[in-house]
This record gives structure tokens, sequence and C-alpha cells, in this order.
């Protein structure tokens, strides 16, 4: 490849292992590669000190060292408008109404992907790079598709379900071929000054994990109060906090003395009822989704069999799915699944490919 001929990368850096080696394997496969970080949501001087979390301050010092150490241009993008709209303001609205979000998908779609491949076209990029595991083909349909990494263990594949044709044209996922020991010893050889950073947990811009704080601080008023719990019969059985602090399959935190292991079955935002119930109560064979992404495909035009996921850590149950006439993908699970929770995503793999999915209704 000429110099002439180098194709522009602008690769996501989180400060992190994963994103910091995508950034030296591009480099070293002769790409003209710059950094970026993504500012998401810190206010000036808000939590400086935390470490390792996503869209923070703290990370853009990581990234900018790492981009420093591989000798190569260095950016910070402030994209908290897009952020605060598509994925606070989301998450905020959809526990208002008793469904449990995904922000991190909808901050992939929206804010890591369109957003930022917008300003990184603009900048004359030809691709933007990520640290996620996940791979990317072109299928002989001429489609692209997500493609399962390597490694089992830390598939990202399920959060990426929801990227459109022309943000798979212009991606590349580098640490897709490779299993996480492999990209730790590449970022120590590399002299990487991340090489052993732990990888982040929490969902960014809540680093305590108090959802329901979160969420009274930003919708105030609108929060619903105290409410029923009610058996699945409609009995009354005692009183909870307010249905933000719940989710289906939740059995910390309810304080009913049933005298046995109850769950939330369901949440009722119209009469402010958190539905309690048994485990065998929280099965279904059949999950019905909207908001449906075709990947691997352009529409499903008759039922198919596919691994049908529907959390980030489900394993991955096989079913029959169906396009009804509104629109809505039925999926007949061959097998119950557990705790299908409305409002999380359900994503089809035909094989080893992403073929679709949506939002659980």
């Amino acid at each position: 490849m000429g110099t002439y001929m180098k194709k522009k990368v602008v690769v996501g850096m989180s400060g992190g292992v994963d994103s910091s080696v995508a950034a030296w394997l591009l480099k070293e496969e002769g790409y003209d590669v710059t950094g970026v970080t993504i500012r998401t949501w810190q206010e000036d001087g808000e939590g400086l000190d935390r470490e390792g979390i996503c869209g923070g301050l703290a990370m853009a010092e990581d990234a900018k060292r790492v981009a420093e150490a591989l000798g190569i241009p260095f950016y910070v993008i402030d994209l908290r408008t897009e952020f605060r709209h598509h994925v606070m303001e989301y998450f905020v609205r959809e526990y208002l109404q008793g469904r449990t979000p995904n922000p991190c998908i909808a901050c992939n779609r929206y804010v890591k992907w369109e957003a930022l491949l917008e300003r990184c076209l603009g900048m004359g990029a030809d691709y933007i790079a990520t640290g996620h595991y996940a791979r990317i083909a072109r299928l002989e349909n001429g489609r692209y598709a997500i493609r399962n990494s390597v490694t089992a263990s830390k598939d990202q594949t399920y959060a990426l379900y929801r990227l459109t044709q022309e943000q798979l044209a212009h991606t590349l996922l580098p640490i897709g071929e490779y299993e996480k020991s492999q990209i730790r010893h590449m970022a120590e050889k590399a002299g990487l000054p991340v090489a052993y950073k732990p990888d982040s947990q929490e969902i960014c811009f809540i680093p305590d994990d108090d959802y329901a704080g979160f969420i009274d601080r930003a919708a105030g008023e609108q929060v619903p109060g105290e409410g029923n719990f009610v058996d699945e019969t409609g009995r009354v059985i005692g009183r909870h906090k307010g249905i933000i602090h719940y989710t289906i399959g939740q059995r910390r935190g309810l304080e009913l003395p049933m005298g046995e292991r109850v769950y939330v079955t369901g949440i009722c935002p119209e009469t402010n009822e958190v539905v309690i119930g048994k485990n065998e109560n929280l099965f279904t064979e059949k999950v019905f989704c909207e908001k449906v992404n075709f990947m691997s495909v352009q529409d499903l035009e008759q039922p198919k069999r596919v691994l049908g996921k529907i959390r980030y850590n489900h394993k991955g149950t096989y079913c029959v799915i169906e396009k009804l006439p509104d629109g809505v993908v039925s999926a007949l699970f061959e097998e119950p699944v557990r705790a299908a929770a409305p409002g999380q995503s359900i994503c089809f793999y035909d094989g080893e490919y992403v073929l679709g999915g949506g939002i659980i209704i």
C-alpha cells in the first residue's frame, strides 16, 4: 500500500486496553490513525477522580497518554448533547414507563456511531474503529453483518445489533479476532500504559449504581410514588417504593413476608402496581419485539429458525421468528426463556452472524 493510498481511520479510544490495542493494531497494519475520545456526560469538575468510566474526563487523560505512546494525533469530541438526548433521557423515560432499557445499545447506535461517524467522515476519515469484541463481514448477498468474536466470554455482538448498513460499511473492529489475554499481552508488548487496567462494569452515567436515585433527580415530580404489590390474581399483598425501583425477575429488596421465594413478574405503570409471582411465572415460550433492525438480511420474508438472546449475558436459545403484519416480530422459543423484560433487546443469530434484533415488548 503506497503512503498516498493510506486509509484514514478514527479510533474511538476509551482509555481502556481494548480500544488502545485496536489503535495499535490499525497503525501496525498501515492505516493513518487518529484517536478520539467522546465526552458524553460529565460536567466540568464532575467526577474527575473516577477512573475507567466511559465518557469521563479521567478516561480522556488515559486515552491521550496511549495516543502519545503510539505517536498518533488525539482529539476530544464533545457529544454531551447527543448523549443526553439519545441515552440519558431515553433511560429515564423507559423506567418511568415500567420498562428496563439498555443504554449501551442506544449509545452505540446513536452516539458512538451515528454522531461520531458523521463528525469523522466530515474530518476526511474513511472509517471509524472501536475496541469491541466482534467482527464485521460482507456476506454473499452484499450486506454487512456483525459476526461473533473469537472469544465467547467477551463477545459484544449483542450490543451492536442496531448498527445500520451505512455504519457497518465504515467500521473496523480489529480486536474481534483475539482473546482478551492476547489483547493484554499485545498491550504490554507495545508498551501501552493501560495494559493491565481493569474493565469498567457499571453504567457510565450512574457510577454509584443507584438507578432510582438518578431517575429521581432527573425526572423529579414525574416519578411515580409508592403503590401496591399485587399477586398474579390482582390481590394486594403489600406496598412498593415506586416502579422505578423494580425490574422483571428481581428478587432482592422486595421485603414481602411470603414464606417462599418470590419475584417481580410484571410492572404496570398505568395502575402503579408491581406484580409478584413465583419463579415459574417468569418463563415464557413466546417473546414479541418492535423497532426491529435487520442486519444480515434486508427483511424477514418467511419464518426462520435462529438463536435468540434476550439479554447481554444470556447464552441464547433457539427460536422460530416470524414477522407479523404490523411489523412486530414474534419469537417462539424451543425451550422457555426466563425474565424477558420489556425494554431490553432481543438479538437474533443466524449461525455466527447477527440477523437482527429488536426491543422486547
